[in-house]
């Protein structure tokens, strides 16, 4: 009877709450009257409140970036009312909120937004186009998060704009929906006199569409060369996991915009991307297809195979995770590789560019100050971060998109070498399985687990997430890449050091801190230190220095003279072999080859897909 009676109140309770829960909803207007002067108006209404003060928000951070970049800053004209129009009470109780009391259900905030850099995280809005990523575009509010929500764009007078966005079209124009807060603002749109290209994929029963809404100054013939090049590097990728994921909408968007002053970006989202360059298709059509390939990459690693530290993300603070050398590092490395098995590269330039992640990591000082996780868990300082204090990075920090690309081609080379029949590629197509298929985000003992798992060799795994993912301990390029049918070239050049330095004015000042490691840093010198003569000879440019090192060799002795905070005075620099080195193929060293060596090169780098 007891039972009864509960399920009866519990019923009852649930007619009576359900309706006012349903009744929630996020509205959003814009428009672009000011669009010259780079302005926005935005009207956001939220009804169906319940809370007697609305807690009313700007963004601090967005998907795919890790650090702050305080986005209230760009709101001005804030004018808050209720549903019949009356001006509300609104106290500040820090930079990125207005709260908002006395309303009747329904609160209306209508603000100007200020938008000049369109990039994969901020906005831009100019007579040509509005760029929008939502946080550095929309107010939301706590307390509907899960409320459905409409947005509603007004092109300027005269202006032939559609829209690329992965947000639900609904039936009026320009007029799109998501299911809630999360999903939109993981969802950017541009707004322009857009070129489409399209094409479907069937797999499995099931068929999708991949778009491209690209606004550039280009030709036709541009795009169509960028469209069947970027339809090979979708067919790569997909052959990587064995299909594409389950597309929201039955659909994938990229998102691209190639203009004049246009700041180099990319930004992955769950069913789309934004690529942003100022390079035309003319003269970038290979870089800008490198960002698409790394981009689209995304929608299975960090998109669905999601480490758990980035879920929920946290748009009220920086968000850390410890995962980024697999999440963007894993992704570095395929971007170029699905690029060259694609043949939008050549092998050359694939095996010349490899080669980097491997040399950064082998000159930094960082690796002996943090390991992969711990480079990770740093990407709140470095990733679009700014700030106007010097740090010493140089010899502190390696970015975790190239530690991690690192590290995946050394383990894409362990599994190839020691294990039969395992790649990359399975340890990838494995943790699509577990973690991204089912979204369930996954842990560092997780990835672990896998890679015990995949070898069926516990101890392997163990061994190698301890020294080289937890741990320093590089991993022995040299001798996987010559099992791989490679060799690690060196460089026989001498140099000052591995710095950059501006010539200016018959001398050259080092233009960044000095690596703990370089012949620079050990004579004493650093940032902004001038570098007037080697051996009496002025340093007017850098191929005049060239020429000067051609006469030296690594071990030699020079004199420096130098100007250092105002003082003049000579010092002894012993020089340093160039640390450049080239990934090549083994035989062009004049070394043999073992046919077992050049199958596993071969099948490493030959096209993967089947169409």
């Amino acid at each position: 009877m007891k039972k009864t009676l509960f399920t009866a109140l519990a019923l009852a309770a649930l007619a009576f709450t359900t309706p006012a829960v349903a009744q929630q909803s996020v509205n959003y207007q814009v428009s672009f009257e000011n669009a010259v002067h780079h302005e926005a108006t935005i009207t956001a209404t939220f009804k169906g409140v319940t809370s007697p003060v609305l807690e009313v928000r700007m963004a601090r951070s967005s998907p795919g970036r890790y650090a702050l970049h305080e986005f209230a800053k760009n709101v001005y004209n804030v004018q808050v009312t209720d549903g019949q129009g009356r001006t509300l009470a609104v106290n500040r109780p820090n930079l990125h909120q207005w709260n908002a009391s006395g309303h009747d259900g329904t609160v209306t905030v209508k603000y100007t937004l200020f938008a000049d850099h369109p990039d994969g995280t901020y906005a831009g809005v100019s007579p040509s186009h509005a760029h929008l990523n939502a946080p550095a575009t929309f107010m939301y509010a706590n307390g509907l998060e899960k409320a459905p929500i409409q947005v509603k764009f007004t092109p300027p007078a005269g202006q032939n704009w559609t829209a690329a966005t992965q947000l639900k079209p609904e039936t009026a124009p320009l007029t799109f929906s998501a299911p809630d807060f999360q999903y939109l603002m993981d969802s950017p749109t541009e707004l322009a006199d857009l070129k489409w290209r399209e094409w479907t994929i069937q797999e499995k029963g099931r068929t999708q569409k991949i778009k491209i809404g690209l606004h550039h100054k280009g030709t036709e013939q541009q795009l169509d060369e960028y469209t069947q090049k970027a339809k090979r590097i979708v067919q790569e990728a997909q052959a990587v996991f064995g299909e594409l994921p389950a597309f929201d909408f039955g659909e994938y968007t990229f998102i691209a915009c190639y203009l004049p002053g246009t700041p180099g970006d990319g930004m992955e989202h769950r069913n789309s991307t934004v690529i942003t360059s100022s390079r035309p298709l003319e003269t970038g059509m290979n870089p800008n297809l490198s960002t698409l390939s790394h981009e689209f990459f995304h929608a299975w690693n960090v998109e669905r195979i999601r480490p758990k530290s980035l879920e929920p993300f946290n748009f009220a603070d920086a968000n850390m995770s410890g995962e980024l050398w697999l999440a963007e590092g894993f992704t570095s490395y395929y971007g170029s590789l699905l690029m060259e098995r694609a043949g939008v590269t050549s092998q050359a330039d694939y095996l010349q560019n490899a080669g980097y992640p491997i040399l950064s990591v082998m000159v930094s000082p960082g690796k002996d100050y943090f390991s992969p996780v711990e480079m990770s868990q740093q990407a709140p300082f470095v990733d679009a971060s700014r700030s106007v204090d010097p740090t010493n990075r140089t010899n502190t920090y390696i970015s975790y998109y190239t530690y991690g690309n690192a590290i995946a081609i050394g383990l894409d080379f362990t599994l190839r070498t020691k294990f039969k029949n395992l790649t990359l590629d399975d340890y990838m197509r494995l943790l699509w399985q577990r973690h991204g298929k089912p979204e369930k985000p996954y842990t560092l003992p997780e990835l672990e687990k896998a890679l015990a798992d995949l070898t069926k060799d516990a101890a392997f795994a163990q061994d190698f997430f301890k020294r080289h993912i937890h741990g320093k301990e590089m991993i022995p390029y040299e001798a996987l890449a010559k099992q791989m049918g490679l060799a690690l070239q060196p460089s026989k050049d001498a140099v000052l050091g591995w710095e950059g330095l501006k010539f200016q004015n018959d001398q050259a000042t080092i233009a960044q801190g000095t690596f703990s490691n370089s012949p620079l840093y050990k004579v004493g010198l650093d940032r902004d230190d001038v570098l007037l003569t080697l051996n009496g000879q002025k340093l007017s440019s850098q191929k005049t220095l060239d020429s000067l090192l051609t006469n030296h060799k690594p071990g030699d002795q020079v004199q420096l003279e130098v100007l250092q905070q105002g003082t003049k005075k000579t010092v002894p620099l012993t020089l340093a072999r160039d640390p450049q080195v080239e990934l090549v193929p083994l035989e062009k060293t004049g070394q043999s080859i073992s046919k077992d060596a050049k199958a596993r090169r071969e099948a490493w780098l030959s096209k993967q897909s089947k169409g």
